[in-house]
């Protein structure tokens, strides 16, 4: 007897339909006798509105409060997939965040998963019924409830896989799987059968949104098995494991990209310790998150020092920067909101080499220049003109040659 966690986003289960389409399949793989746990986010929309609800009452809604009406979202998909197995014949019961007892910290609208107590759980399953469980929410330790931020329920299917030593974590979406790069892209991209948790939280941080990158991390660190597939066509899917071995043996994997890029830099500011630090200082203050970073040393004892940060930041971190150039008798700030970030990644390339200058050959041959260039062990970023975008993936794709089957895959 195998233990299973079923995720179900917001489009598989966005109307009465789709959720007793939901309870068949569920259904069809508890009557061969697995033991069967479904976490549903809500409706797809339903988030969206309740949030705008709020927003009517309260400029700045009232996070405790937040949390209180978001989560009831959740609360509706669970108790409607509950009693559309009944229906079906399938017992089943369904359970809030706070009634599993999911333990989180504190901080409202971003909580992070403590502890759960699976010990109702375990007992429901040994009585033959499915758990349904609202994902997206749980409770801290003075009874409020609380949320995990968008995307919260695959973090919640994950954790619970952990918690239950569940044999495989399967979130279910409108996809059938990781594809190679973004198929409305690349028509050309291919689905894998097999990924790393290293690849896929690489590709889920650099703009890939199949994951939430929390469950990625949650996954790896308690090593769920995961596998993404469709609610709407029967498929394997895509699995995602620490096992190398088990892996497609391309140098590359994957190609991500992401257009909420905007480039910042300061030149000619003075070069002497503890520069960087005034520069990107007031940033992190700000909250602001920064990505790449190039620091260029010129001849005159000054340096030019680029970053980028997500577009939503931008002049907020240009009006920063200047604030810095004055400080520090900079010479100006310039900035660039029209770039994009394009990254391939892969555990094939610890034991490869050429695949940067295979990249900067390729992106060169289409005349597309350069601006920035990060690495990793298992990935190159590059950010280019937003413009040629489309051009630099597929360009990319063809080149490491993706959308072939490896021979021993």
């Amino acid at each position: 007897m195998a233990l299973y966690v079923y995720k179900f986003g917001g489009t598989s289960v966005g109307s009465i339909e789709r959720i007793k389409g939901v309870a068949e399949k569920v259904k069809q793989a508890h009557d061969l006798g697995d033991q069967i746990v479904v976490v549903l986010s809500a409706m797809s929309g339903e988030t969206n509105r309740l949030i705008a609800l709020a927003k009517e009452m309260q400029v700045q809604p009232t996070e405790r409060e937040m949390d209180v009406l978001i989560s009831t979202g959740e609360q509706v998909t669970v108790a409607l997939l509950s009693m559309a197995l009944h229906q079906l014949g399938c017992d089943a019961c369904s359970y809030t965040g706070a009634q599993v007892k999911i333990l989180t910290d504190s901080v409202h609208t971003k909580a992070r998963i403590l502890h759960i107590d699976d010990a109702p759980i375990r007992a429901h399953l040994a009585e033959g019924k499915v758990v349904v469980v609202a994902g997206f929410q749980g409770v801290d330790e003075y009874g409020n409830i609380t949320t995990l931020g968008r995307g919260g329920s695959d973090t919640t299917a994950v954790a619970l896989a952990a918690a239950l030593k569940a044999d495989e974590c399967h979130i279910y979406t409108d996809v059938d799987g990781v594809y190679t790069t973004d198929p409305r892209v690349e028509p050309k991209a291919r689905r894998l059968n097999h990924i790393t948790f290293e690849e896929m939280l690489e590709m889920a941080s650099l703009g890939s949104k199949v994951l939430q990158i929390r469950s990625v991390e949650f996954a790896g660190k308690y090593n769920v098995a995961l596998r993404v597939l469709s609610s709407f066509k029967e498929g394997c899917g895509t699995l995602i494991t620490y096992e190398e071995s088990q892996m497609e043996s391309a140098l590359i994997s994957g190609i991500a990209f992401n257009r909420d890029e905007a480039k910042l830099t300061i030149t000619g500011v003075p070069d002497l310790p503890g520069v960087a630090f005034k520069i990107l200082g007031p940033i992190a203050d700000a909250n602001i998150e920064v990505d790449m970073i190039v620091q260029n040393i010129a001849d005159d004892a000054t340096t030019d020092f680029t970053f980028t940060v997500h577009r939503n930041d931008y002049l907020r971190a240009k009006a920063l920067l200047e604030q810095t150039c004055v400080d520090l008798s900079a010479r100006n700030v310039t900035g660039d909101d029209s770039i994009v970030k394009v990254s391939i990644v892969g555990v094939g390339m610890r034991s490869h080499a050429g695949i940067a200058s295979t990249m900067f050959k390729t992106l060169a041959e289409e005349n597309i220049n350069i601006r920035m260039i990060s690495t990793s062990e298992i990935k190159i970023s590059v950010v280019v003109d937003e413009k040629y975008l489309e051009l630099a993936v597929r360009a990319l794709h063809a080149a490491f040659e993706l959308d072939k089957v490896p021979a021993n895959a």
